[in-house]
């Protein structure tokens, strides 16, 4: 496939995994009502609903680390959560770029800015690495305190909760009825996508910071040839992330989220390549995209396979639980 046809594609998967993503929320949405009580039609309960809860995922992790097993509280959480971060080791940050419902909105915000201001506006070089630092502290606050800090018998006691044995249900009610703080910092950072290309991603989110870290060991990194390339500047010029790519010879950056925006737009036809460790090796475009669908669906039917994906809570549990105002507040 010719590299042009890349960011179509890419953000064709990306409004494919939203649209899915959006019909599962409206599948969970009507589960939690039948278990409230307040609708008579039984819908099953999505279990990929538990990629929304990477906290819980990281718990469950740490608890997998002491006991030697997966407990089976959110046992989908914690796979989605492992085949993300095995997805960016293997293809960089292409979680971000590809499949994230948030950097599908980003982006879509930071394009609407474009089409508004005719240009996107980046904060000072100090400014922009010093804000691009608070997701680090941000991820290491998590893993320091779940990682670390937090004593073997408070990681059993925080996954047999009742607290976490609704901790999607509690998330649904979060995004339903927001407290007036929450819907004023969400209006800010969507405003603030407007001009400014992914400032969630790129400034406050640890899920991505993790995953940044993560892809510094990717086999698959852009590659420029330098005697292909006319240093016309297209690359870093579009680079989401601000890379300056036209200045480097292979692409290693944390920041880098395998969007294939500058090997797409480069003029030269081999300037600019996904190439393997070794930098003889290209991988082709639609290898590429094949192979982050493979993986991501390929983490969901392995935990299947293993029995690692639907949750043990009983249907009863969540209706009771569901309605204890206690637990939802």
């Amino acid at each position: 496939m010719c590299n042009r046809f890349m960011q179509p594609l890419r953000v064709a998967v990306q409004w494919l995994f939203l649209l899915l993503i959006v019909r599962m929320g409206v599948q969970f949405y009507h589960f939690v009502l039948y278990c409230r009580g307040e609708s008579a039609v039984f819908v099953p309960r999505p279990d990929g609903v538990e990629g929304f809860l990477p906290i819980s995922a990281l718990v469950s992790l740490r608890g997998w680390f002491l006991s030697g097993e997966i407990n089976p509280i959110h046992p989908a959480g914690l796979v989605i959560f492992l085949t993300v971060i095995g997805l960016s080791f293997l293809l960089k940050r292409s979680f971000c770029s590809w499949l994230c419902p948030v950097g599908t909105l980003a982006e879509l915000c930071w394009k609407g800015g474009f089409s508004l201001f005719r240009r996107n506006f980046r904060p000072p070089p100090r400014l922009d690495a010093t804000l691009r630092g608070i997701k680090y502290l941000l991820l290491l606050l998590f893993i320091g305190s779940i990682g670390i800090l937090m004593a073997p018998g408070a990681v059993i006691a925080f996954i047999s909760s009742d607290y976490n044995r609704i901790a999607d249900i509690r998330m649904l009610d979060f995004f339903l009825h927001p407290s007036l703080l929450s819907l004023m910092i969400m209006a800010f950072l969507v405003t603030l996508s407007f001009p400014v290309k992914n400032a969630f991603c790129r400034f406050l989110c640890p899920y991505g910071a993790l995953l940044g870290v993560v892809s510094i060991c990717s086999p698959v990194k852009v590659t420029r040839d330098g005697n292909l390339c006319v240093s016309c500047g297209a690359c870093s010029q579009l680079c989401p992330s601000h890379l300056p790519v036209m200045e480097l010879k292979r692409v290693h950056s944390p920041e880098c989220i395998g969007c294939w925006r500058c090997v797409a737009h480069c003029p030269v036809h081999g300037a600019l390549s996904m190439k393997l460790t070794g930098g003889k090796l290209a991988v082709p475009g639609l290898l590429f995209a094949l192979l982050v669908l493979l993986l991501f669906w390929g983490g969901s039917v392995a935990g299947k396979m293993t029995g690692h994906w639907r949750t043990a809570i009983p249907l009863q549990e969540y209706r009771i639980l569901s309605r204890d105002p206690t637990i939802r507040h």
